[in-house]
């Protein structure tokens, strides 16, 4: 197989072939990562804060 088939082929299965997402359906999951990674990152920001201030009276005390 040379590259020239390879290539053709390809196109030709991206095209006919492969099933694409509605762009709604991309949308949606775009805002579903965002929301879920925001979440995720106050969450974890809390944590922090939370061991932050553990670490700062645990220092306190001696």
């Amino acid at each position: 197989m040379n590259i020239k088939s390879f290539v053709i082929e390809s196109i030709d299965e991206m095209k006919n072939k492969v099933t694409w997402p509605s762009y709604s359906f991309l949308q949606n999951s775009a805002v579903l990562v965002i929301v879920a990674s925001l979440i995720f990152a106050l969450v974890i920001g809390a944590i922090d804060l939370g061991f932050e201030n553990l670490m700062k009276w645990f220092y306190d005390l001696f």
